[in-house]
């Protein structure tokens, strides 16, 4: 039978492990690149899985200046629609680690969401 102190010390080692894990999969969705569109296409955001905003592009076509509020609402639009689909891509890579590391799904690990 194990001691106290040596349960401490797995569970402080388990901790650890699962904090790097933590730190690196948060580098791996800030890799993981998502595209959210508006408009059939005429406006796009890049952004991380992690939800850091890459890039935008309007199509020429929309640059008017009476499609102003147009152009406003499809940004707006295609940043909801980037920001859902890093949502997912987040929800399913922390699934994939905690199957990984053998946590029934659906585990909230502290710092986890």
């Amino acid at each position: 039978m194990k001691s106290m102190e040596e349960m401490m010390q797995a569970a402080q080692q388990a901790a650890e492990t699962i904090q790097k894990q933590m730190g690196d999969m948060q580098v791996k969705l800030d890799a993981i690149e998502v595209e959210g569109q508006a408009g059939g296409g005429l406006v796009k955001v890049r952004a991380s899985a992690k939800g850091r905003i890459l890039g935008v592009s309007i199509d020429d076509s929309l640059m008017k200046v009476e499609e102003k509020n147009i152009v406003e609402d499809l940004v707006t639009a295609a940043f909801n629609d980037a920001r859902d689909k890093a949502d997912r891509v987040s929800e399913e890579q922390m699934k994939e680690m905690q199957g990984s590391m053998g946590l029934p799904p659906g585990f909230n690990l502290p710092g986890m969401g």
